[in-house]
């Protein structure tokens, strides 16, 4: 998709978030089946995803990590992002983006009560291949980082309510 095109897509969209700014709010789920093994199969909209234990946490690494899936979201939607933002202002980039980060299983497993369960620290990279000047690339990531919904999702985390049914 070419500038032109994706402006022509957004335009009219951003016009009816401004007259009316409750269309913008949508409400994205998620849908998990509990399964044997301490799994949980998660339906991605491309496949279905058999989420289980680390090998850290006593899983024979037969099934997705959902702290790998998390790092996978924040690839997928900053990589996104990024191209959106570059075409948006006529850049041309390629490359990788690439995501890790900080766990100590201590916590999730109950070892040491001190230990954080999650992610202590998340370091997101984007090794690229472009003609933009330093000041274009400085511009390029600083929009990325400020319109990708994961990473700033995981910079501001949301309220958080669990419930039982």
């Amino acid at each position: 998709m070419d500038q032109n095109t994706l402006r022509s897509v957004q335009a009219p969209l951003k016009e009816t978030y401004r007259t009316d700014p409750a269309a913008a709010v949508v409400t994205l789920s998620a849908f998990g089946d509990l399964g044997a093994d301490q799994s949980c199969s998660v339906q991605t909209g491309q496949a279905l995803v058999a989420a289980g234990l680390h090998p850290a946490t006593g899983g024979d690494g037969s099934f997705a990590c959902s702290g790998d899936m998390l790092l996978q979201a924040l690839v997928a939607c900053a990589g996104v992002t990024m191209m959106a933002v570059a075409t948006s202002l006529g850049l041309q980039v390629a490359g990788t983006v690439h995501a890790d980060g900080d766990l100590d299983f201590r916590g999730t497993l109950g070892v040491d009560r001190e230990a954080p369960v999650g992610f202590s620290a998340i370091r997101l990279s984007f090794d690229l291949r472009t003609d933009a000047t330093d000041d274009e690339v400085a511009t390029l990531l600083q929009l990325t980082e400020r319109y990708c919904v994961v990473f700033q999702t995981l910079r501001t985390p949301p309220t958080l309510d669990a419930s039982m049914a």
